[in-house]
């Protein structure tokens, strides 16, 4: 076994030919291969080359807070394709990334897919196999039929159809198949074994060096420090040496967004949960804690970004911090899912999973619910998540959304009712609408379809939408009101604040009062029912 070639990040770039298909490992900014991307940026700034590159990046490269990522490339001339579950996302405030720019002016082709099924592309590719045949995405912007998950007016259709297959109907993602994949890990020793002890996932890494090796491709891993060839143990490594053709040292890596190292994200540490500062008393809070109203004990629930990532630390201050295991697409299992754009990793994880394997899960129904934001919903009852018009750079994209929302057997979206600058007050366990946001955020029809509400219905999906003022649960009818906050007005509040006709259950209730005072809920959890063949084991058996 041939020991592996160590470069600078720059030396790395010239590995790179014009026109090739490179698969980055990342996910904002855990574990970016940054300084290996920022290389083939230097070189493009002194040589113009290399040119026309295609960049697939199954979650988001790179963020704004310091890790650029994608970015790095998103130079016109550098890159030609960018095919993404996500994009750099954050504050309206801060200057929209390079590549939104990019997309916005029509100066790359740009697609916004699935993560999981990507991820799955790249399984398929190192198979050799054609391609993807999933129901992830129908019937919504990514089903060809509507945007094909095209991002601005110059992307052609491409890289997704439609099939019917044995009377069933498929969307068909062929394989996208990789010249260079550049992964990142902790350490490597000398012959370029990759372990990732320091990670708060190891992503994709193992399918995108498959996927670049098996087609005749190459490897290049960055990694903070070398070791000594076998040192470490073989059931620690993650990417055997024999698929690694270069490596880039950067020892100032930093571990996720804003976070140089944390041993508890890597589950190296078990932290004490009283080190994780309480969540401030809100209207965003208030949402959360009706959604947590929602779990039993013993449930796995997968989270998305946003108010729902609040839903974990509500269990945390209520004293129930295990009685629920989250599943979040990056890997992490149980623990508590950290905040804003730490999210992707939780602190004191049960297990770390590679992400397609957990979106194998996810995919595949293997969990109770799962608990995601939203900005926009319609009479239909679909959901808008991606797509926020003239402010599209503040939006991530779809990232696994869609894989988690195929097959959820219960969806609870989270978010306020309006939108923009309001005034609403708490008192003394009533809502006090003083002020409106002037947007509603329940309109005629969605900007563009991030989740359809009648393949739901059609797949028997338990559906609700939980806000600061009321609940409202999907039917065939349409969205229906069955909760209402104490203090509210029902026709002014509700139904004069939507686009389209609310029903009223008849059997309205109002939401708890202690949802709206400062202080613990004393919330409990009901037991889920074990599965049938459990509760089979218990019933006595005939003499």
């Amino acid at each position: 076994m041939q020991k592996a070639t160590i470069l600078t990040a720059r030396d790395a770039a010239d590995l790179i030919r014009d026109g090739d298909v490179i698969t980055v490992s990342s996910s904002s900014g855990l574990g970016c291969p940054d300084a290996v991307l920022a290389g083939i940026g230097q070189r493009f700034a002194e040589t113009e080359a290399p040119r026309r590159l295609t960049a697939v990046h199954p979650i988001a490269a790179g963020d704004m807070y310091g890790v650029k990522g994608i970015d790095h490339l998103s130079m016109p001339g550098l890159l030609a394709k960018v095919i993404a579950g996500s994009y750099p996302s954050g504050p309206s405030s801060f200057e929209p990334p390079k590549i939104w720019q990019m997309i916005e002016n029509n100066q790359v082709h740009a697609y916004n897919f699935p993560s999981g099924v990507l991820f799955q592309m790249h399984r398929a590719a190192a198979a050799h196999q054609p391609g993807v045949f999933t129901q992830v995405g129908s019937d919504t912007f990514i089903d060809p039929r509507q945007q094909g998950g095209r991002m601005n007016a110059s992307t052609p259709a491409e890289h997704v159809r439609t099939v019917e297959l044995d009377g069933a109907e498929w969307l068909f993602f062929p394989a996208v198949v990789p010249n260079v994949a550049i992964i990142r890990a902790t350490t490597a020793d000398e012959f370029g074994n990759l372990t990732f002890e320091e990670e708060g996932s190891p992503l994709g890494a193992l399918d995108q060096a498959y996927a670049a090796h098996n087609n005749g491709g190459i490897v290049i891993a960055q990694v903070k420090r070398i070791a000594q060839a076998y040192s470490q143990a073989p059931q620690d490594v993650r990417v055997p040496g024999i698929l690694v053709d270069a490596i880039v040292i950067d020892p100032d890596q930093l571990q996720t967004t804003n976070t140089l190292y944390d041993p508890a994200i890597s589950g190296q540490l078990r932290q004490p949960l009283t080190q994780l500062p309480p969540v401030p008393f809100s209207l965003e809070k208030v949402i959360a804690r009706r959604a947590a109203q929602e779990l039993q004990t013993g449930e796995i629930v997968n989270l998305g970004f946003g108010v729902s990532a609040l839903v974990p630390h509500i269990l945390v201050e209520e004293g129930l911090a295990q009685e629920v295991s989250w599943v979040i697409e990056q890997g992490a299992v149980g623990g508590v899912p950290l905040l804003d754009f730490a999210f992707g990793c939780a602190q004191n994880p049960d297990a770390i999973m590679p992400s397609i394997d957990q979106f194998t899960l996810l995919q595949g129904g293997g969990f109770h619910r799962s608990m995601l934001s939203f900005l926009e919903i319609d009479e239909r009852g679909s959901v808008n998540v991606h797509y926020l018009p003239k402010k599209r750079h503040v939006t991530a994209g779809v990232g696994g959304f869609a894989d988690i929302t195929s097959s959820a057997p219960a969806i609870a979206f989270i978010g306020s009712f309006t939108a923009g600058r309001r005034d609403i007050e708490f008192d003394e366990g009533r809502l006090d609408i003083r002020s409106d946001g002037p947007h509603t955020k329940l309109v005629k029809n969605v900007a563009a379809v991030t989740f359809s509400g009648p393949k739901a219905l059609e797949r028997g999906q338990r559906v609700t939408y939980i806000t600061e003022r009321c609940v409202l649960e999907l039917t065939k009818h349409g969205l229906v009101v069955t909760e209402v906050a104490p203090g509210v007005d029902v026709q002014r509040d509700i139904l004069d604040r939507s686009d389209f006709t609310l029903h009223i259950a008849d059997d309205l209730r109002t939401m708890d009062h202690a949802l709206f005072l400062d202080r613990p809920l004393q919330l409990t959890l009901p037991l889920l029912p074990p599965p049938s063949r459990i509760i089979a084991l218990d019933t006595p058996r005939a003499a």
